[in-house]
């Protein structure tokens, strides 16, 4: 395994980080994996040396990062290890129980901290935008959660560009913790990141870990519009809305006559792409299927040509703007 500094920080993550939103309780999402089936992917990622887990506290309404925190101190050592969680979503009925505000944030890290069974976190990131909250006042409470203990460093996640320039004027001219990292849509069918959000992220030197750089198993050519050949293909509204469009399945068609060339599955190519990409840190990966994780780690020994990555870029056409919300 190779280890890469996040961003310009001196924290050290592995080249893949272990996705948790699959592992939880089938009762919030019928293709995610209850606990004991869970257990042998965070096994198997620490044998292999991956060090990053990211999570967050609506995956299984909380369930997600109390199977992560026992699977983490059952086969590793919290030290040695990168955690990450993230905050925003609705986690009670009560007017206060999403959001951005400093009220939700000190409770919810409260929360998290509990459910994961630890006393902080490396990574904390905001899941999404709150428009409700200045982002003043979400910027100080994230700052104090970092000055307390509770936090190592901060992230965001999918957002507009300028939404994340302003995050970080206002921790400049306050001088409170800024963002390191940057949890954005990316993969080989979506790319509008290249436009301005991930130039801005390499300029300030922000870590680039994307979500669904497989496009949420799109990508390994076993889907057709109607669904696929897995409970997640068939259940997965969301994957659905976002990339089930005609040129969405030239590309993915692409990367299988890539795969064929080079004999190697599917996932393989399409995640050399992201790892080959300027500034990516680490793609967070997602397994619900050991073959899954056997192939992410794989990927980390393919090298792309030239010839090859202008083969998989060039069917590329401009997507609205996804994952946002």
């Amino acid at each position: 395994m190779d280890y890469v500094n996040l961003g310009k920080t001196g924290l050290k993550v592995s080249r893949l980080c272990l996705g948790c939103m699959t592992y939880g309780s089938s009762k919030w999402r019928e293709w995610v994996l209850n606990e004991e089936e869970s257990r042998p992917f965070f096994k198997r990622a620490i044998e292999a040396g991956i060090n990053f887990f990211d999570t967050a506290n609506v995956y299984s309404d909380g369930v997600s990062e109390e199977v992560t925190g026992r699977a983490l101190r059952d086969f590793g050592k919290r030290d040695e290890l990168v955690v990450a969680t993230k905050v925003f979503n609705q986690m009670r009925p009560d007017p206060n129980g999403k959001g951005l505000s400093r009220k939700a944030i000190m409770t919810e890290i409260d929360q998290s901290l509990r459910r994961l069974g630890t006393d902080y976190v490396d990574l904390y990131q905001i899941h999404r935008w709150d428009y409700s909250t200045p982002i003043e006042e979400t910027m100080e409470a994230l700052h104090d959660v970092v000055k307390a203990g509770k936090a190592r460093y901060i992230g965001g996640s999918s957002m507009f560009a300028w939404q994340f320039a302003q995050s970080l004027h206002v921790s400049e001219k306050n001088g409170w913790t800024k963002f390191v990292s940057m949890q954005n849509h990316y993969n080989l069918i979506y790319r509008e990141e290249e436009r301005e959000m991930n130039p801005l992220c390499r300029s300030q030197g922000i870590g680039l870990i994307p979500w669904s750089p497989l496009a949420r198993g799109f990508l390994a050519g076993n889907r057709n519009k109607a669904g696929g050949q897995t409970s997640r293909a068939n259940t997965d509204q969301y994957a659905k809305d976002m990339y089930y469009q005609d040129d969405d399945f030239a590309i993915a068609d692409r990367v299988t006559q890539v795969a064929k060339a080079r004999s190697l599955p599917n996932m393989q190519i399409a995640l050399a792409w992201v790892l080959s990409g300027p500034g990516i840190s680490a793609p967070i990966i997602g397994a619900s299927k050991m073959p899954h994780l056997e192939d992410a780690l794989a990927a980390l020994s393919v090298k792309l040509s030239e010839d090859e990555i202008k083969q998989l870029e060039e069917l590329y056409k401009p997507h609205p703007i996804l994952g946002h919300s």
